[in-house]
């Protein structure tokens, strides 16, 4: 399987917004990175847009295929 590079990217958000990523993050027991790749995903799948390459692991822990 290839592995990709990851990108940065760099946003500036009001601190309430950040306060909430933070606190979903820690309920989710991700990254702060990972919590917005999670939050991108949803919204790109709830709205129909096309995802080519999207690794399992970004998705949350709920919508996992677990393996035997």
């Amino acid at each position: 399987m290839p592995t990709f590079k990851t990108q940065a990217v760099s946003v500036r958000v009001q601190p309430h917004i950040k306060a909430a990523l933070q606190t979903a993050a820690e309920r989710e027991l991700r990254s702060l990175a990972n919590m917005v790749e999670v939050m991108v995903v949803e919204y790109c799948r709830a709205h129909d847009f096309p995802l080519d390459g999207v690794p399992s692991e970004t998705l949350p822990s709920a919508q996992r295929r677990k393996t035997p």
